[in-house]
Order: structure tokens, then C-alpha cells, then sequence
């Protein structure tokens, strides 16, 4: 697109910054883009809650385009709450091509605003506005409806439409994910693909952004404006027929998504299970892909992006929930991912698929990561069963391995805020140093089994 947009909420300015031939060159793709401009833009002692710390977010050079499979692919980059330094984190969905076809190969959103808006970018109008948002709901799957609905008139408009944005949970933690919407024209609803690693979701929300929004209606194959479009079409030809014709004999993505690998790694020995102690377990076949697929629509395969063949993006319906804000409530759900039912699953030593599937929502609705979360839980779990934790430093949790009541329970006190789950949001690191200094807990065992990044 050849800029890209600045927005700071602190101020409400808004500009625009060109993308020359050298930046092209030397930071090739959606990462190096978001690093160039997050490292122009903080300083030596820059926090993640600094007002000139970013979100940012970028597609790569083949970000969008349509005969090519996987090209929804974007990546979000900011300093972490959880760890202090950079993270980068990719997510599908329409975001990264939309923005791009709007005029800007990335946003980077800087500031701290007032009070909660949404920064919405019409590729239409060519209009970049920054509005006030007191009425919108916070918590995703309300938020994603919501802007779509605003934002599109009719179902095809919609498609049109997609909002980044987090929840209450990622206000109360330090794991907050963002939530990359798409409205599925079929299903008429909004869906949510995550950019979960190391809270940038939190840093969304302390910058009291609900939502950004790019609009782009319009979409045509050259809406990229690739360079060579014919040797883009050959060679996106050749890998949709690869994978069409491969993955029923090797991952099984388009059938199960990325799920079918839980089996895989279970029959291979490195399912995590129990806090990584263990790497396969007899139970693991009831969290398998058949568990999940119940829930599927298997009307057509699902991709997050147009053209894409492998459409590992499954989608559950028809899930009743059974506790939280939304009890008894039936709700649709983006996955699960395989990284979601070993994290909560497996690992959690959960061996229910419904409980499972239950988390994923809340997860994704409250914008907590469910990587961060599964494991932070599993860690818990062990310091419960070694009983570095007790009933009385949780709350009157009993957090053994297995217990699914439990686990949505800690989820749901996240997102309130409250409670060990308010602990817990704070992620490993912080929960060791916690438990070593105020519980008595040797910090040797506790760094040997907190599988954070070290």
C-alpha cells in the first residue's frame, strides 16, 4: 500500500507515514514491519502500560490475496505485561487484508484515551475517525455483533466489516488476547480468531481502545495488486491441489482443523498432560477430533480467509453453556484449536470435551489468552497436589488435576477480576515469586515446573 496509519488516542491525532523502498527491503513482512515502527516509537525505558507503547498490526507482502491459501495471515506486536519485552503473535481472519486494501500495509495505535473508543477506518471513504464508544459492550462475541451490525447494513456489507478488540478479562489480567473478527455470510455471524501471546490484548484494553475497525467493501482478486498476478495464480493453483489431494492422508485439517493433532501427538508420546509431566494419557481420546466435530456444521469446510484450501477454522454451534455470566445461554464457537484443548485439556488433565469447548468460548470472549491460561491453570494445579496451594490461599478452589468446575471457575474470576483467578491473571512468573516469598514455596521446584518462557 505503500503507508501506513498512526493513530494516538492521547491526543486524537492522526497520520499518516510512507513506507519507502529501503523499510520494504530491510523489514520484510508483517513482523518486520511491526518491530521497525514499535522500536521507532518507544524508548530505553518504555513499560507495556506507557502511553507510548503500541499495538501494532501488519500484514505481509502476500497479505490478502485471494488465490493463494493462508494469505489472512497478520501479526500483532507490542511490548508484553507479561514478560516486559517484545512479542509478536499471527492471527488469521480479514483484518490485515482489509486494512491493506483501505490504504495501509499497518495501524500502530499509541496513547491512552479518556475514555473507551473505537478507531475506525473506512477504505471506502478514505476516512479515519477516532469515536467515543460508551455503549458497546466490552466482552467480544457481544462487541463483534455489534460493530458488524453498525458498521454493515446488509449480510454482504458485512463481509466487509472486521474489528479487532478484547474483554474484560484481558482489563483484569495480564494475558489478555485480541479477538480478530470476520463475519461468515453463511452462518450470518461474527467470528473471532486470536492474536493470544503475551497480553496485547491487555495492552489494548489500558489504552481504553474497545475496538478497531477497518471497512473495505468491494474485494476483487487484484485487490493486493500483486506484481505478477499470472505467476501468483499458477502458483497458488498448484498449492491448492497439493493440499486438497495431501491432507486427507496427513493432518486432516479441513475435516477436523488443527485438533486432529491432539491424537497425533498423544500416539507420539508429547501430548502435554498433568503440567507437562506426562506426555500421553489413556483418557487423551475423549478430547480426540470426533469429541469436538458433534458440534461442527460440516456444510462446507472453513477457511478465515478467502481462498484458503486448507479452511482449518472450524466453527462449533449449538453449545449450551453451563456457568458464567451467559449460563444456560446457547453460544457458537470459533475452533477448538489443538493449542487450546491440550492447554485446558490435556495438560489440565480434562478429559471433557463440553468443559473444553465451554472455556474456549469464555476464553475468547473475555480475551484471555488460552494458551496462557491452560498452562497457568496446570501450574496451579501442581503446586495444589504438591500442596504448595490450598483451599485456603484459593479461595476454597479445590484445583486438582481434572477438576473442570473448578477450571471455569478460575476463568470466570478472571474475568470479574476477583479472587485466585485475579492471581493466576497474573501470570507464572509473578505467581512464583508469590508463592516463594509470602507461602514459603522452593523457588528451584517452582522454576522447574512453571513452563513459561525462560
Amino acid at each position: 500500500a505503500g503507508q501506513t496509519l498512526s493513530v494516538n488516542v492521547s491526543d486524537n491525532s492522526i497520520l499518516t507515514r510512507p513506507v519507502d523502498d529501503d523499510m520494504k527491503r530491510t523489514f520484510v513482512g508483517g513482523r518486520g514491519f511491526d518491530l521497525w515502527l514499535l522500536w521507532n516509537a518507544v524508548a530505553e525505558d518504555t513499560k507495556w502500560d506507557s502511553p507510548e507503547n503500541e499495538v501494532v498490526i501488519a500484514a505481509g507482502p502476500i497479505g490478502g490475496i485471494t488465490q493463494y491459501p493462508g494469505t489472512g495471515k497478520s501479526i500483532a506486536a507490542s511490548i508484553s505485561p507479561l514478560t516486559g519485552s517484545v512479542v509478536d503473535s499471527n492471527v488469521g481472519g480479514y483484518f490485515g487484508p482489509l486494512l491493506k486494501f483501505a490504504g495501509f500495509d499497518a495501524i500502530e495505535v499509541q496513547g491512552i484515551a479518556e475514555r473507551d473508543v473505537i478507531v475506525f477506518v473506512d477504505g471506502n471513504e478514505g476516512l479515519v475517525q477516532i469515536i467515543e464508544a460508551p455503549q458497546e459492550s466490552v466482552n467480544s462475541h457481544l462487541i463483534a455483533e455489534e460493530i458488524a451490525a453498525v458498521y454493515g447494513k446488509t449480510p454482504n456489507e458485512r463481509q466487509g466489516v472486521t474489528s479487532v478488540s478484547s474483554g474484560a478479562g484481558a482489563e483484569h489480567t495480564l494475558m489478555g488476547c485480541l479477538n480478530f473478527s470476520f463475519y461468515d455470510l453463511r452462518r450470518q455471524v461474527a467470528r473471532l480468531k486470536q492474536a493470544g501471546r503475551g497480553g496485547i490484548g491487555t495492552v489494548l484494553r489500558s489504552k481504553r481502545v474497545k475496538a478497531l475497525v477497518v471497512k473495505y467493501v468491494g474485494l476483487k482478486g487484484d485487490s493486493n495488486h500483486p506484481a505478477d498476478l499470472d505467476q501468483i495464480q499458477s502458483t497458488g493453483a498448484k498449492m491448492h491441489r497439493e493440499i486438497y489431494d495431501r491432507d486427507e492422508i496427513m493432518f486432516q485439517m479441513r475435516k477436523d482443523g488443527t485438533n486432529h493433532l491432539t491424537k497425533i501427538m498423544n500416539d507420539y508420546d508429547i501430548l502435554p498432560v498433568h503440567n507437562f509431566r506426562y506426555g500421553a494419557h489413556p483418557d487423551a481420546e475423549k478430547i480426540y477430533s470426533p469429541e469436538f466435530t458433534n458440534f461442527f456444521d460440516y456444510a462446507a469446510p472453513d477457511g478465515c480467509w478467502y481462498g484458503c484450501t486448507l479452511a482449518c477454522a472450524k466453527f462449533a454451534t449449538g453449545l449450551e453453556l453451563r456457568s458464567g455470566p451467559y449460563k444456560g445461554q446457547t453460544v457458537t464457537v470459533d475452533g477448538p484449536e489443538y493449542e487450546t484443548v491440550a492447554g485446558i485439556g490435556s495438560n489440565c488433565g480434562i478429559w471433557d470435551a463440553q468443559a473444553v469447548l465451554e472455556a474456549n468460548f469464555y476464553c475468547d470472549t473475555y480475551g484471555i489468552d488460552t494458551i496462557s491460561f491452560g498452562t497457568a491453570l496446570a501450574f496451579a494445579m501442581e503446586c495444589y497436589e504438591e500442596g504448595i496451594l490450598n483451599k485456603e490461599i484459593t479461595g476454597g478452589l479445590e484445583l486438582n488435576f481434572g477438576n473442570s468446575d473448578a477450571m471455569l471457575e478460575v476463568l470466570h474470576q478472571m474475568g470479574r477480576g476477583e479472587g485466585f483467578g485475579a492471581i493466576m491473571g497474573l501470570g507464572i512468573r509473578r505467581l512464583k515469586n508469590l508463592l516463594a516469598e509470602e507461602h514459603g514455596a522452593d523457588p528451584e521446584f517452582l522454576q522447574d515446573i512453571g513452563m513459561e518462557c525462560k
